[in-house]
C-alpha cells in the first residue's frame, strides 16, 4: 500500500513522501534494531523475552534509514501476534505504520493466517484510535500488565495517564 503524503514536517531530514518508503524484511539480527523496539517497549525484561521472535519487517527511507519497524510473531496454525511496532519520532502520523501494518497483513494473509492479534497500553489513546481505524477490533483487557513485576518502571504516563492495563485487538482477515 502507498500513501502519498509526506512522513514528517518540513525541518525533519526524512522528509520524503511515503511512496519512497520501502518495507521490506529485516534478515539481521533482530537486536540490531533493539533501539526500535525500546521506542515501543518500556520493559527490557519483557523485550528481551520476545525480541528474537517471529519476522521483522522494516520500513527504509530512499537512503536506507530505518524510519520502523513491526514484529510478528506465529502464535497458533492461524493466527499471528504483532509483538512490537514502532515508528521513529520523526515520522509519526504520516503513513509509516499504517504501511507497515498493513504489509504485515497482507503477509499473514498469503501465509493461510485468518487472524492477527495484537495489544497496546489503554493509556495510548492514539494507538487505540489507530488500531481501530485500521480495522481492529478490541476483544479484552488485561487490568495490571504493566506492573513493575512485569519489568516496567513505576510512575511511567502516557498523555498523563498512568500505564497500567493493557487492551488486546484481533483483526478477522
Amino acid at each position: 500500500m502507498r500513501l502519498q503524503r509526506a512522513i514528517a514536517p518540513p525541518w525533519c531530514p526524512y522528509r520524503v513522501p511515503v511512496t519512497d518508503i520501502e518495507v521490506s524484511e529485516y534478515t539481521g539480527s533482530h537486536r540490531d534494531l533493539a533501539w526500535s523496539f525500546r521506542e515501543a517497549e518500556d520493559s527490557e525484561r519483557q523485550l528481551d523475552a520476545y525480541i528474537d521472535l517471529g519476522r521483522l519487517w522494516v520500513a527504509r527511507t530512499p537512503s536506507g534509514d530505518v524510519v520502523g519497524h513491526l514484529q510478528a510473531v506465529p502464535r497458533a496454525e492461524d493466527t499471528w501476534e504483532v509483538t512490537s511496532t514502532a515508528v521513529s519520532e520523526s515520522s509519526p502520523g504520516h503513513g509509516v505504520g499504517r504501511q507497515l501494518l498493513e504489509h504485515a497483513v497482507d503477509e499473514a494473509r498469503s501465509a493461510g493466517v485468518t487472524r492477527v492479534i495484537l495489544a497496546t497500553a489503554t493509556a495510548d489513546v492514539g494507538n487505540l484510535r489507530f488500531y481501530q481505524r485500521c480495522g481492529f477490533r478490541m476483544t479484552h483487557v488485561v487490568q495490571d500488565a504493566f506492573t513493575s513485576y512485569e519489568g516496567y518502571p513505576d510512575g511511567i504516563e502516557v498523555d498523563g495517564i498512568p500505564l497500567r492495563d493493557q487492551v488486546w485487538f484481533e483483526r478477522i482477515l
